[in-house]
């Protein structure tokens, strides 16, 4: 076979069809989050890879995908130590976790994406108050570890 890899619209497919009974906290579905981690990875230069690993960053951590189905897809390395590296485990330090990424090429730039749009004022703005405050400072905190500075 020439190319056993999934290609990025393969990715998506997969992407989209294991979080698709998936929503955010707003109600939405989870895709809208993927789709717009994705764009923004390819909007700040990043790979073909690191779009991929955008798409499927949650997956392992919402039990969308299996570590194993993750393991065993046909997937760069690289794509699958981003996602690997994105998936945050039980009880792990936010400075744990944010080393860890920092740790992995490639990975800090798909959390700057993730972070930019968790942290949209137009999707905090429909939360409850309390769960707005701590979602905003739990995403500045990881700014900071991530030495991201401002949002």
């Amino acid at each position: 076979m020439v190319n056993s890899r999934l290609s990025l619209p393969e990715v998506e497919a997969l992407a989209r069809r294991a979080h698709a009974t998936q929503t955010d906290k707003a109600g939405q579905p989870y895709t809208v989050h993927l789709a717009a981690v994705a764009e923004g990875v390819a909007v700040r230069g990043g790979t073909d890879d690191q779009i991929a690993a955008a798409w499927l960053h949650d997956a392992v951590e919402d039990g969308a995908l299996s570590a194993a189905r993750l393991e065993e897809a046909p997937l760069s390395r690289a794509v699958k130590d981003m996602v690997f590296a994105m998936t945050k485990r039980t009880g792990e330090s936010p400075e744990s976790y944010a080393a860890r990424i920092l740790a992995v090429p490639g990975a800090r730039l798909i959390k700057e994406a993730d972070l930019a749009h968790n942290a949209d004022p137009a999707r905090l703005a429909v939360l409850d108050e309390p769960t707005r405050e701590r979602l905003t400072a739990k995403y500045a905190r990881m700014r900071e570890l991530l030495g991201l500075g401002e949002g």
